[in-house]
């Protein structure tokens, strides 16, 4: 292992220039994955937003008991979707209307009665917001008697499924994109380094040196490259968050799970761009 670390080290001292412009090279491309991530990374943390206002609005009918009102919300909030079930009287339903409705403020000032009901509202938690899991909580509460209509905004619900799809899709491809490019580039810069060492890999099997033994350096320096222009584009990315929040928006940047995933990325497909140039060029040398 230290025999294959120094070679690997020692074709970085041989082309300095070469190995310096792939890594750069290499930074760029996952820097762009990188961009992309901390769009992505923003979208799905303004979609979780939209999401924690998904709410379901069981509406009750007239007269019905305090006590059952309770009981039933013990059970709501025994459900294993269900985060938390709120009871909103009549009258704080009425108050609510009057403070949020300022439009309608004199109209529900003169009501001789109080014409809105009782509810319970529903929040679910994270992972049950979806159209299925919101579904099946609806159709839950109605099977109470006392309950006479559930609302949840079927049409929004289901698409904001459908968005957070879409994004996730966009996001698989495009990430597989900049991956395929970063891997032809890779293999490109190591397929250089082969061939520029060709004389010496011909002498190298003259003694009797092994393909494994002879790429083992090669895919070192690949998986080296990786790493650190990963590391690079973490770095180009901090920088480009630290523009938009201060010029554009408040945007979020990645965790340390996250950054050390496109390090890891980066460290993975400089290994697999150098196994695949050096398989296919080492048979040509």
């Amino acid at each position: 292992m230290r025999l294959v670390l120094r070679e690997a080290l020692l074709i970085f001292r041989r082309a300095p220039l070469l190995s310096a412009l792939s890594v750069t090279t290499i930074a760029f491309s996952l820097f762009a994955v990188g961009l992309f991530g901390l769009v992505a990374v923003n979208l799905q943390h303004a979609l979780r937003q939209v999401a924690e206002r998904v709410e379901i609005v069981a509406y009750l009918l007239p007269g019905t008991p305090i006590e059952s009102i309770t009981l039933a919300q013990k059970d709501i909030e025994a459900f294993p979707e269900v985060g938390s079930a709120t009871y909103v009287s009549e009258d704080r339903a009425l108050a609510r209307a009057r403070a949020e409705l300022v439009e309608f403020r004199d109209v529900l000032q003169e009501l001789e009665r109080n014409p809105l009901p009782g509810s319970i509202e529903v929040k679910l938690k994270a992972g049950f917001r979806d159209a299925e899991h919101v579904n099946e909580v609806a159709d839950r509460l109605r099977g109470f008697g006392f309950v006479d209509d559930v609302r949840f905004g079927r049409d929004w619900v289901e698409k904001l499924d459908r968005l957070q799809q879409i994004a996730a899709a966009v996001g698989l491809v495009v990430g597989a994109a900049f991956a395929v490019v970063a891997v032809i580039i890779i293999g490109t810069t190591i397929r250089m380094a082969v061939l520029q060492r060709s004389r010496e890999i011909a002498i190298m099997r003259l003694v009797g040196a092994t393909d494994g033994f002879i790429r083992r350096p090669f895919l070192l320096q690949g998986a080296i490259k990786g790493m650190l222009g990963g590391g690079v584009a973490i770095g180009l990315s901090y920088g480009a968050y630290v523009l938009i929040n201060r010029w554009l928006i408040q945007a979020a940047f990645f965790t340390r799970e996250q950054a050390a995933a496109v390090v890891v990325f980066g460290t993975l497909i400089g290994l697999v761009g150098s196994a695949t140039s050096v398989g296919r060029h080492l048979r040509r040398v």
